[in-house]
């Protein structure tokens, strides 16, 4: 089992918010002429540790946007958020995209870029440093930042994964 499976919520009577982070036209061409459909990702979160994206394609706006809101839906992840921020630095890469995120102290905001803003924004987190490397393709960049944030542990797996009571850790 990976990593960002074990972290996968499946419970649906959560309160979601959905950002529209990018959408496109998408044009086909054939005999007959020009066919438009439209593409839309989109990230939901709780804004509490709770963060997941889809795509939705279809012949007109609205209805991509919905498809892509019911995808992200079925794909919630849990992330680590400590004290409005992440628990630590990490870097991950999708495709072309290749984030930085970096713990910030309290009141620093989040600084980041459209496609890993509306991400942080939606999975809680309130103080971070984000810097986009590589492509800013925002499909690639999404799936890259959601990367990052399901690869982190904190102190309690960490502790967990060693073998070690968290209590002894703190206490001494």
């Amino acid at each position: 089992m990976s990593k960002g499976k074990e972290k996968q919520i499946r419970n649906t009577d959560l309160e979601l918010k959905d950002k529209l982070v990018a959408i496109k036209r998408v044009t086909k061409v054939t005999k007959g002429g020009r066919t438009f459909s439209f593409a839309a990702i989109v990230v939901v979160g709780d804004e509490n540790g709770i963060v997941g994206h889809g795509l939705g394609k279809a012949g007109d706006v609205a209805t991509s946007i919905q498809k892509g809101i019911e995808d992200a839906k079925k794909n919630l992840h849990k992330v680590p958020v400590l004290n409005d921020t992440i628990p630590h630095r990490q870097t991950a890469r999708y495709g072309g995209a290749d984030v930085l995120i970096i713990p910030a102290s309290h009141g620093t905001g989040v600084k980041a870029g459209g496609a890993m803003r509306a991400v942080l924004e939606s999975a809680g987190i309130k103080d971070v440093l984000a810097k986009s490397k590589g492509s800013s393709n925002p499909h690639n960049l999404v799936k890259a930042t959601m990367k990052a944030l399901l690869t982190m542990r904190d102190a309690y797996t960490v502790s967990q994964h060693r073998g070690i009571p968290i209590e002894k850790v703190f206490n001494g």
